[in-house]
């Protein structure tokens, strides 16, 4: 229904949809806001709760004994990778995980899973190996997935918990190492390579990746002798558009470099209507799982050999977009990748 230019829900929406546009509505608010919350939540409760000490041994805990977790495997918990909420919001788009035929991976052996494009969210790649709501544990039986995420998000308060709890990790070059070196195999360090910066290109039908000059997890995967996994999910930039300008862009730019976080200024919709808000726009998502590009083991690659391996999983990926793109995407024909 079309009202004054906004196009209203209706009203006979059955209770299932509702609980899904609020499963990803809150999904929403977490990822962008989830940090600040948790620390504002943590100061309330210092000055106006009774147990306020219990706050304080907490505190002093994750800045302590626990501070280094992030950078040391993470710590996975399932009952948290079990919330329904998680099933909700993976049915409200929904989200899928797929893999290229034939494509096996080794038990003994640990893999880097280089993920585009990055999205406002990253809802694809976050359910197909955030949450227990996604086919990986029956794809991929053998290996447990380590999710790459900002440094800072383990620094905030209770977010850092519900982070790990996903089986989130540091985004540092310590930690993605941590994991791929893990001895006797079995663990997917998952790398979202473009970013929070590629969240400004994020834009309905415009699949553009930053990658060109992304080559530190090439290093990390040759010193380790780790197989590099191209991973893409269609229809990840499809969920929102955003607010674009000359001079909003170079302001975002900046908070961006301060922050590590993309201020941008997404368009989705609302809970009532599909015009205009915060929500994720309901677009179906699927992150398919390419062909692994095997590299040797060198403890010190040259740089010659880290744009070699570079120049090979450029080529891999864009095989990976331009062999699926004709399964997943509207006009696969007018569709094409851009690597900046």
């Amino acid at each position: 229904m079309d009202f004054f230019g906004i196009q209203f829900a209706p009203l006979n929406v059955p209770l299932e949809r509702r609980l899904q546009t609020v499963s990803a509505a809150a999904w929403m608010v977490t990822m962008a806001f989830g940090g600040f919350i948790g620390s504002l939540l943590a100061i309330y409760l210092i000055f106006f709760w009774r147990f306020w000490w219990l706050l304080t041994i907490y505190l002093t805990w994750i800045w302590t004994i626990d501070r280094h977790k992030a950078e040391r495997g993470g710590r996975p918990f399932k009952w948290v990778r079990s919330w329904t909420w998680w099933r909700y919001n993976r049915d409200y788009f929904p989200l899928r995980v797929e893999r290229v035929p034939f494509v096996e991976l080794d038990p003994k052996r640990n893999y880097l899973f280089a993920c585009f494009p990055h999205g406002m969210l990253s809802s694809g790649a976050f359910n197909a190996f955030g949450t227990e709501f996604s086919d990986f544990r029956s794809i991929f039986p053998h290996h447990d997935p380590r999710v790459v995420t900002l440094a800072q998000h383990y620094q905030m308060p209770f977010f850092r918990d519900l982070a790990l709890g996903m089986g989130g990790i540091s985004s540092s070059s310590a930690s993605i190492d941590y994991v791929l070196s893990r001895p006797g195999g079995g663990y997917v360090c998952v790398l979202m390579v473009g970013g929070a910066a590629e969240a400004f290109y994020c834009k309905p039908g415009d699949y553009k990746v930053i990658l060109k000059q992304r080559k530190g997890f090439v290093r990390l995967a040759l010193k380790n002798g780790t197989p590099i996994v191209p991973v893409f999910s269609f229809g990840e930039i499809d969920l929102f558009d955003q607010l674009e300008g000359s001079m909003l862009r170079n302001f975002q730019e900046k908070i961006r470099k301060w922050i590590g976080l993309a201020p941008v200024l997404p368009v989705g919709r609302g809970f009532f209507q599909y015009s205009f808000g915060i929500i994720p726009r309901r677009r179906p998502v699927t992150t398919v799982v390419g062909k692994p590009l095997d590299v040797p083991k060198i403890e010190n690659p040259s740089r010659e050999e880290v744009e070699e391996y570079h120049a090979k999983f450029v080529q891999c990926l864009t095989e990976l977009f331009e062999e699926q793109k004709y399964n997943y995407l509207e006009n696969p024909e007018e569709k094409k990748l851009i690597i900046s």
